[in-house]
């Protein structure tokens, strides 16, 4: 056993469990937390990699990006108990809200202070109860271990999430005995699905003539989209992906069929799944965007659902069959089980499936000044491979990117589905860029989602963690817009102005242009779409040459209507649609073109 101080095991510990990078700011009540990880990294040579954000909301962000960003990953953010706390929990809850492991690491006032009103204390543990798996203020030193070690066995357990660990600065700074080389991590619990119920999944199956695989955000978490693409190919079952669990399969693959729901949706995709008499679910929520209204998305169908929170098993609506199970432990098991016996020949439907996913497509070849959004998205398809890892949160930039941008890979779609928090896309962008140095990070907000945390951009350039950030300001909340319709209002949305340092936006307003380099980073502005390849081939160049982030600026039209509805079979179609299907991906073309 060694003496030492509750922060040193807590800071041990982490790095026991696989941390190497934190994400955070510094405080008072923090602080030994701090000077633990300063001792360590002299003690060792190789300590935590800290990444001091500007504000601690944006390090919660860059903590969702860098778990979600490789599996095993667990991002940590770390500030003190009061504003930086509470600025913590937007991110809390969205890594909660999308099933996301994160760990936020407060430091608090005195154990004896702490209902004397002390500066800078609150009750952080009762605020982030709602959206975490564990919220706790640890209040004996000799628990510090403990917790910790509950800490990762529950953000790794069952479902995925967020845990919240608030600790007194006394009991950080106070003597425990501690054997840091006998520590193991606790055992992981994940329910599995049995052989009886795969066999009762494929007889669902075999008795469908047209049966589609959901595949879920849990697909993605369970590290399982191989097995998936695997059990596809052997049922020959198509793939309608979730939002969350988009890239699971990639785009271009013959059986993904694309994706369903009101908005980041594909019309081949609502279509087939319209088409369908059985949908099996695997690890995803029947989120509302998803489903519409489920009188029309449940109509003449059967339902499986597997999901490893048994809580989650009819919640929206009572599945015809439901099984409780890891996403990655059901794939298995029924692939073991497919193996052993006959399966039907799905040759028509397949082929049905992809006839409309080869002629339902919408057109996004548009000449025009400004320029329309959706000949970005054909053109961010053009320029970027299929490595690229996509950053998004909110807002009609995000559901265009969704029915237009081509996925390739799991996890190169980070997104923040259930919660979309405004400002979310650059810290997670940063934090995805932590987790895949190497990789070509592409970001895509709207004007306001950038603004709201554009003094992120300085981390990046701090901390050189270049990557492509594409805004398409049209100087409006364009999604609100819309909605406004329904309301006959155009009120509150608009973020034009005169700018009088930058004359030449006209009524565009804010020069992100200007922002974005006083932040140490580089910029483009587009506002032709001829212009648009030369801009995202100069901005790599710039990355690669600066090692900062690079922002692209396209000047959109102020009023486009995205595609969107009230149910899957009433999506309106505000544009006219493609006479060809040459921007679908294909196992030829798998970057696409433009319609």
């Amino acid at each position: 056993m060694t003496r030492m101080r509750a922060i040193d095991a807590a800071v041990a510990i982490l790095r026991k469990e696989g941390v190497t990078h934190v994400f955070g700011l510094p405080g008072a009540a923090i602080n030994p937390f701090y000077d633990a990880m300063r001792q360590d990294a002299v003690a060792t040579g190789d300590g935590l990699t800290h990444v001091l954000a500007r504000h601690v909301e944006g390090a919660s962000h860059m903590a969702e990006g860098y778990t979600r960003a490789r599996a095993g990953n667990i991002g940590v953010c770390v500030g003190t108990s009061g504003p930086a706390g509470t600025d913590m929990i937007t991110g809390l809850y969205s890594a909660s809200a999308d099933s996301i492991p994160i760990l936020a690491i407060t430091g608090q006032a005195p154990v004896a202070r702490l209902h004397k009103e002390d500066f800078q204390a609150v009750d952080i543990a009762a605020i982030a109860a709602p959206v975490t798996k564990l919220a706790m203020t640890v209040r004996e030193p000799g628990q510090v271990p403990g917790a910790f070690a509950q800490a990762f066995h529950l953000m790794r357990s069952g479902r995925p999430g967020p845990v919240l660990l608030d600790l007194p600065i006394d009991v950080q700074l106070a003597e425990i005995d501690f054997d840091v080389d006998t520590y193991e991590p606790l055992p992981v619990h994940r329910p599995a699905a049995t052989r009886a119920q795969a066999e009762k999944v494929l007889d669902l199956l075999a008795a469908a003539e047209r049966p589609l695989i959901v595949a879920g955000g849990g697909i993605v978490n369970a590290d399982a989209c191989a097995e998936l693409v695997e059990l596809a190919e052997l049922l020959d079952v198509p793939v309608v992906p979730t939002l969350m669990g988009w890239g699971a399969i990639p785009d271009d693959h013959p059986l993904m069929a694309g994706m369903a729901g009101l908005q980041t949706s594909h019309r081949y995709g609502n279509a087939t799944l319209l088409a369908s008499d059985l949908v099996l679910g695997i690890g995803n929520r029947w989120a509302n965007r998803h489903t519409g209204g489920l009188d029309v998305y449940r109509a003449g169908r059967t339902f499986v659902h597997v999901d490893i929170e048994p809580t989650q098993i009819g919640r929206v609506f009572a599945p015809d069959y439901g099984v409780v199970s890891d996403a990655g432990a059901f794939l298995r098991q029924l692939l073991a089980a497919a193996r052993d016996r006959a399966l039907p020949a799905r040759d028509a439907w397949v082929r049905e499936c992809a006839e409309r996913k080869g002629t339902m497509q919408r057109r996004t070849h548009f000449d025009d000044i400004p320029v329309k959004p959706q000949r970005v998205y054909e053109e961010m398809n053009r320029a970027f491979g299929p490595d690229t890892r996509y950053v998004s949160t909110i807002g009609l930039s995000q559901i265009a990117g969704a029915q237009f941008l081509h996925v390739q890979r799991p996890r190169h779609w980070v997104n923040c589905g259930q919660a979309g928090p405004l400002g979310w896309t650059a810290p997670a962008a940063l934090g995805v860029c932590v987790a895949e140095p190497d990789g070509l990070v592409v970001a895509l907000s709207g004007d306001y989602d950038f603004q709201f945390m554009i003094e992120e951009l300085a981390v990046g350039a701090q901390f050189n963690l270049p990557y492509l950030h594409v805004v398409v300001n049209n100087s409006y909340l364009g999604l609100i817009r819309q909605a406004q319709r329904g309301f006959g209002m155009d009120y509150c949305v608009q973020l034009g102005f005169d700018n009088v340092n930058s004359p030449e936006l006209g009524k565009y307003g804010v020069d992100h242009v200007k922002v974005a380099e006083g932040l140490g980073c580089k910029a483009l502005r587009v506002t032709d779409p001829r212009d648009l390849a030369a801009a995202f081939a100069r901005a790599r160049e710039l990355m690669a040459v600066h090692r900062v982030p690079v922002v692209v600026e396209v000047v959109l039209e102020q009023v486009t209507n995205i595609s969107m509805g009230t149910e899957i079979d009433a999506v309106t179609e505000f544009e006219e649609l493609a006479t060809t299907a040459a921007h679908a991906p294909t196992a030829t073309t798998p970057l696409g073109g433009g319609a």
